[in-house]
C-alpha cells in the first residue's frame, strides 16, 4: 500500500532529541567538505551512517547537467549510470543523466514537490508510482531495497535535486523517520547551495581581481606617464604588471631612429630572454613584424610560423625562444610613434579581450612617447644649465621659505602648516624631535616666514658650549668678568635683537641659568655677565630639543615655569622612518648635491637600492641618510649610484650602544613604550586616580599623556 505523496510534516511525529542530535552531527560533518564536488561525493555515505539504509542516491541538477551519486549500506560507491533504454549499469561514481534514465524521472517528479514521497513496497508499487518511477524501482530492487523514500533537495530560491533512500525491508519508513529525512534533506540542500554560492563568489572574486589588476596597471601607467619622461623607466615600471595581468613573458618598445630608416629597441623587459635580445638593437622597418605594424598602423599578431610564411625576419625571435608575438602600433593622432611588442615563449595566441586591453595600454604609452619627444630637445639644452644651477639653488635656499625643506609626505605637510600658522605671530616655539630630523631647518622656516625675516637669525647649540661659558654666550660679558675676559663680548640675545634666536638642545641648559633665561622671555631684559646695566632684547625665541622636557620637569631637572613659557606652540618634527615617502626625494637631492661638488655624474639610482633605502629605519634620520649618500657618491664609479647595502643593517643587528655585541637589545624608547602599554592594559586604560596608570608609573597624568603622544600610543577602539 502506498502512502500519500504529499505527506505533511506536521501530521507526523517530530524527530526525537537523539535524532536531532544526529542531524546536527551530520551537518557538522558536511562542514568539513568545502569543495562542491567533494561534498556531493561524501554526502550519500554520511546519509547512510545517519539513517541506516541499504542504498542511498543523491541526484543533483546544476547548470543544465544532472549528476547522480549512489552508495550502498557500507558507504561504497555503486555503478550508477543506469539507462532506461538498455538497463545496463556502467562504472563510475557520478553520471550525467541522459533522457529517459531513472535519475531524470525522479528529478522531474520530485523537484516541484515540497514533501517526501514514500514507496513502501517496491515489489508491489501502485500503478501511478510504477508508471513514474519504473526505472528507479527496478534499480533500487536490483540493489536489494524493498522500500524507497524520495525527498526533494531545494531551498527557498533553488531546486537542487533529489535524495533517494532505500531500505531492505518493506514499509521501512515511519512518519517520524520521514520527518527526520525531510529535515536531513533540508540541511543537505542548504549545504549544497552554500558550496555553489561560495564557488560562484570565488569565480566572481577571481574575475574582479583580474579587472582590478588591469585597472591598477592602467593607473600605474598613467602615473608613470605623468611623472616620468624617461621611456625606459616607464616601460620598466609597468611591464611587470603587464606580464602578470596578461601572462606574457616579455615587453619591448621599438622607436624609429632620427632618420626614420630603422627601428631601435629602446626599452626591454624580458627576464627569461637570452643575450640575443638587447637594448638599442636595430630592427629593419621593411622586413620585420614591428616594421609592418609601424608602417601600416595596424596590430600584427602571430607566431613564429606565421612570421616565416609572411617572409618576415624571425631570426631574433627564434633565438630568444619566442613563440607568440603581438605588435601594437603606438598611435598619436595621425602619427605612428613606435611599436609596443609583447611576446610569449609558448604558443598561446592573444585573444580579442586581451587585444582590446593592450590597445588601451598602447594608447597610454603613446602619450608618454609624445611627451618625451616634445621635451627631448628642451631637456638636452637645459641639462648643463640644470647641473650648474643646482649648487646656486642650494646656496640661496636659506633665504627662500621652505625650499630648503625637501619632502611632500602628509606628516611633513602637517608640520609646515603649523609653521605657516605660527610664523607671523611672534610667539615662542618649541621644536622637539629626534636628533638629525632637521629641527634647525624648521626654525629657520619659522624665521623666514615671520616679519623678522629681514633681521638676524642667531643660533646656538647649548650642548656644544661648556656650562661655565654658556651664560656668557647667551647674555655676553663685561671686560674682567672672569679670567680670560680681556674684552667686552656681546651675547646672542643682544645680537638677535628684533630678530630670532634659535637655542638648540635647550634641555641641556643648567638649572642655575634657567631663571635668567626665563627673565629674558618674560621681561625682555637681562644683564651681561659681570655687568650691572640692564639691557633689553626684543628677540623671538625658538627652542629645540630631542629630550622629554616634561619628564625632566617631573624629575626636577628643568624648571616648570620655563617649560610652560617655552611650550607656547610645540612643533613635533617626525623622524624619517615616519615619512618614507620623502626618502626618494632626499636621496636624489643629496646624490645630485654631492655629485656636483665632487665633479661626478650620477644619473640613475636602481630600484633595489631605492627600496633598500626606503625600508631602512634610519635611526640617525636625515643626518645619517646624508652621510650614507655622500659615502655612496664617493664610492660610485659610474653614472649609477652604488650604495653599500651592508651599511643599511638595522642597529639591533649591530649590537646595542654601538659596541657590536650583536645581542639585538631594544632601544630605551621601545622599552619605555612596552612598559607604558603594559601598565595601561593592567589598569584598563584608566589614567588618573590612586590606581590609575599615572600613579603606578610614578608620574603626573599630563606627563603620561605627553609620553603616549610622543611614543605613538593610542587607546584601542572598543569592540
Amino acid at each position: 500500500m502506498q502512502r500519500s505523496p504529499n505527506l505533511p510534516q506536521s501530521n507526523g511525529m517530530p524527530p526525537s532529541a537523539e535524532q536531532v542530535e544526529e542531524v546536527l552531527r551530520f551537518a557538522r560533518n558536511l562542514e568539513m567538505h568545502r569543495d562542491h564536488e567533494q561534498l556531493l561525493r561524501a554526502m550519500p555515505a554520511e546519509l547512510c551512517i545517519l539513517v541506516g539504509c541499504s542504498t542511498t542516491a543523491l541526484i543533483h541538477w546544476h547548470e543544465g547537467q544532472l549528476t547522480t551519486h549512489v552508495v550502498d549500506s557500507e558507504g561504497c560507491a555503486l555503478a550508477t549510470d543506469y539507462s532506461a533504454t538498455n538497463g545496463a549499469a556502467t562504472n563510475g561514481a557520478a553520471i550525467n543523466g541522459a533522457a529517459g534514465s531513472w535519475p531524470e524521472a525522479v528529478w522531474q517528479a520530485i523537484s516541484e514537490q515540497k514533501n517526501a514521497f514514500v514507496l513502501p513496497e517496491l515489489d508491489q508499487p501502485s500503478p501511478d508510482a510504477n508508471q513514474r518511477f519504473s526505472e528507479a524501482i527496478r534499480f533500487f530492487r536490483e540493489c536489494g531495497s524493498q522500500s524507497l523514500c524520495l525527498l526533494p533537495l531545494s531551498t527557498a530560491l533553488h531546486r537542487l535535486g533529489a535524495l533517494c533512500v532505500g531500505r531492505k525491508h518493506r514499509d521501512a519508513f515511519s512518519e517520524q523517520e520521514v520527518s527526520l529525512l525531510s529535515l536531513v534533506s533540508y540541511y543537505a540542500a542548504l549545504a549544497i547551495d552554500d558550496r555553489l554560492n561560495f564557488a560562484q563568489s570565488e569565480q566572481v572574486r577571481a574575475q574582479l581581481e583580474k579587472e582590478r589588476i588591469k585597472l591598477r596597471l592602467i593607473l600605474d601607467l598613467n602615473n608613470s606617464v605623468v611623472s616620468n619622461l624617461e621611456l625606459r623607466e616607464v616601460i620598466q615600471s609597468i611591464s611587470p604588471g603587464i606580464r602578470k595581468a596578461l601572462r606574457v613573458d616579455g615587453v619591448a618598445l621599438f622607436l624609429p631612429d632620427r632618420e626614420g630608416q630603422e627601428l631601435q629597441l629602446c626599452a626591454l623587459d624580458f627576464p627569461d630572454g637570452n643575450s640575443a635580445v638587447r637594448q638599442d638593437l636595430p630592427v629593419s622597418i621593411h622586413d620585420s613584424a614591428a616594421g609592418q605594424a609601424f608602417r601600416s598602423g595596424k596590430p600584427w599578431i602571430g607566431d613564429i610560423g606565421q612570421l616565416e610564411k609572411a617572409g618576415l625576419d624571425h631570426r631574433i625571435a627564434s633565438a630568444a625562444g619566442v613563440e607568440t608575438l603581438c605588435m601594437l602600433p603606438l598611435l598619436r593622432g595621425n602619427r605612428v610613434l613606435g611599436v609596443l611588442c609583447l611576446v610569449r615563449t609558448e604558443k598561446n595566441a592573444f585573444n580579442q579581450p586581451e587585444l582590446e586591453f593592450l590597445s588601451q595600454i598602447a594608447g597610454q604609452v603613446a602619450i608618454a612617447i609624445d611627451n618625451a619627444f616634445a621635451y627631448r630637445q628642451i631637456t638636452e639644452l637645459k641639462d648643463k644649465l640644470t647641473q650648474e644651477k643646482l649648487y646656486l639653488e642650494d646656496e640661496i635656499r636659506s633665504e627662500m621659505n621652505f625650499q630648503e625643506i625637501i619632502g611632500n609626505s602628509p606628516v611633513l605637510r602637517r608640520v609646515l602648516r603649523q609653521v605657516e600658522a605660527v610664523a607671523p605671530t611672534g610667539s615662542t616655539v618649541l621644536i622637539h624631535g629626534e636628533t638629525g630630523t632637521g629641527k634647525e631647518l624648521i626654525a629657520r622656516a619659522v624665521h623666514n616666514l615671520s616679519q623678522r625675516h629681514a633681521n638676524s637669525f642667531v643660533k646656538l647649540n647649548c650642548a656644544a658650549i661648556p656650562t661655565g661659558l654658556l651664560e656668557s654666550e647667551l647674555f655676553g660679558h663685561e671686560r674682567g668678568a672672569f679670567t680670560g675676559a680681556v674684552t667686552q663680548r656681546i651675547g646672542r640675545f643682544e645680537l638677535a635683537n628684533h630678530g630670532t634666536i634659535f637655542l638648540d638642545e635647550v634641555g641641556e641648559i643648567p638649572l642655575e641659568l634657567q631663571p635668567k633665561l626665563l627673565r629674558v622671555l618674560q621681561e625682555k631684559e637681562f644683564e651681561r655677565l659681570g655687568g650691572s646695566r640692564t639691557l633689553r632684547s626684543n628677540a623671538r625665541l625658538i627652542a629645540a630639543t630631542n629630550r622629554d622636557l616634561q619628564s625632566m620637569v617631573d624629575e626636577q631637572k628643568f624648571r616648570s615655569d620655563l617649560f610652560y613659557r617655552l611650550n607656547v606652540f610645540p612643533i613635533h618634527v617626525p623622524p624619517l622612518r615616519e615619512r618614507p615617502e620623502d626618502i626618494p626625494f632626499l636621496v636624489r637631492h643629496f646624490a645630485q648635491y654631492f655629485a656636483f661638488n665632487m665633479s661626478k655624474q650620477i644619473d640613475t639610482i636602481s630600484s633595489e637600492t631605492m627600496n633598500a633605502l626606503v625600508r631602512y629605519p634610519w635611526p640617525g634620520n636625515i643626518r645619517e641618510l646624508q652621510n650614507v649618500i655622500e659615502r655612496a657618491v664617493i664610492l660610485s664609479k659610474g653614472p649609477s649610484l652604488k650604495v653599500p647595502l651592508s651599511d643599511l643593517k638595522p642597529r639591533s643587528l649591530e649590537g646595542a650602544n654601538g659596541n657590536g655585541n650583536g645581542h639585538g637589545l631594544a632601544t630605551l624608547e621601545e622599552v619605555e613604550r612596552r612598559h607604558i602599554l603594559s601598565v595601561l592594559e593592567q589598569t584598563n586604560w584608566v589614567f588618573a586616580g590612586p590606581n590609575g596608570a599615572a600613579a603606578r608609573l610614578g608620574i603626573k597624568r599630563p606627563t603620561l599623556q605627553f609620553r603616549m603622544q610622543k611614543l605613538g600610543i593610542s587607546r584601542p577602539a572598543r569592540p
